[in-house]
């Protein structure tokens, strides 16, 4: 029985060093890494606090900002993006045949 307390605890100091040497080796990657791009990180840090840089841009010019819209209603919501259309409208065309290659699924 002690026998077998004695092998865990070993194992269990084999994994502490083990994972204690792998955080190590980690912590030396990312020092190297911050080393390596020093001097490109202050680069771009200059460059955003450059005062003869516009200081800001238009809001609109974002890309996240551009919405996804019906090109026949402008509805914002339940738009197919290759279509460029809502699915109300879709649905409309598509039952009366105007839309090429469409068809209702069947099985």
């Amino acid at each position: 029985m002690l026998f077998r307390r004695k092998l865990k605890m070993s194992f269990l100091e084999k994994m502490t060093a083990i994972n204690e040497e792998n955080r190590c080796i980690k912590d030396n990657h990312r020092r190297e890494l911050a080393e390596k791009f020093e001097l490109r990180r202050k680069l771009y840090k200059a460059l955003v606090r450059d005062p003869t840089l516009p200081n800001e841009l238009p809001r609109n010019s974002s890309f996240t900002r551009v919405r996804n819209r019906c090109i026949f209603t402008g509805r914002p919501r339940g738009v197919y993006q290759f279509f460029r259309m809502s699915r109300i409208v879709f649905r409309t065309l598509a039952s009366n045949g105007m839309l090429n290659g469409v068809k209702k699924a069947s099985w």
